[in-house]
């Protein structure tokens, strides 16, 4: 991830990104400036969002009511809206999502997987999610790799059905099946 991000330059190889690419990252804490409201944070981020932009993403995560609010107000599901808020407004076409809904209770972790598949969807871009949790990597992803433990690397892929809702019970079943087969081997 942090290869990806451009954050560590210490690694064989080559990442390729678009010209006019733009990279979103959303951290295991949502990592907001406790001294500035979410509006702020957001902008400070995307200065180029639009009003309409920023009205858009703050309604499509629920947080039109705490726009003026500081982080140590919020709740942490809250926060973690914020955070995904703050990556879509900087309009990326790479979208990096470290465990986004780890320590969330179940409920509020499936409400900001839909709203963030349903962003992801509305939008041109690339997201890779890291996640230890199958059922989310299921929900969420179209290709699934599998890692080793460290060092990592790929010990399988899996691809997903799309759209999710046409996966029976059995396929997302079995998809959790291949996940494990493949952690256990690796």
């Amino acid at each position: 991830m942090r290869i990806l991000a451009g954050l560590d330059r210490d690694f064989e190889g080559a990442v390729h990104m678009p010209t006019r690419g733009r990279v979103g990252m959303v951290f295991q804490e949502p990592r907001l400036l406790p001294w500035r409201s979410v509006e702020d944070n957001l902008r400070l981020a995307a200065p180029d969002a639009t009003e309409a932009e920023v009205m858009a993403l703050f309604g499509a995560l629920g947080l039109s009511e705490h726009r003026t609010h500081f982080p140590g107000e919020l709740s942490v599901g809250l926060a973690r809206r914020a955070a995904l808020a703050r990556a879509f407004a900087v309009r990326p076409t790479l979208l990096l999502l470290d465990e986004p809904f780890v320590s969330l209770d179940a409920p509020l972790a499936r409400q900001l997987q839909r709203d963030l598949a349903r962003l992801v969807e509305s939008r041109r871009m690339i997201a890779v999610l890291v996640t230890h949790d199958v059922d989310e990597a299921i929900a969420l992803a179209d290709r699934i790799f599998v890692l080793s433990p460290r060092p990592a690397h790929v010990v399988g892929e899996i691809r997903v059905k799309s759209p999710r809702s046409a996966m029976t019970g059995e396929e997302s079943q079995a998809v959790a099946a291949r996940i494990e087969a493949l952690r256990g081997a690796g």
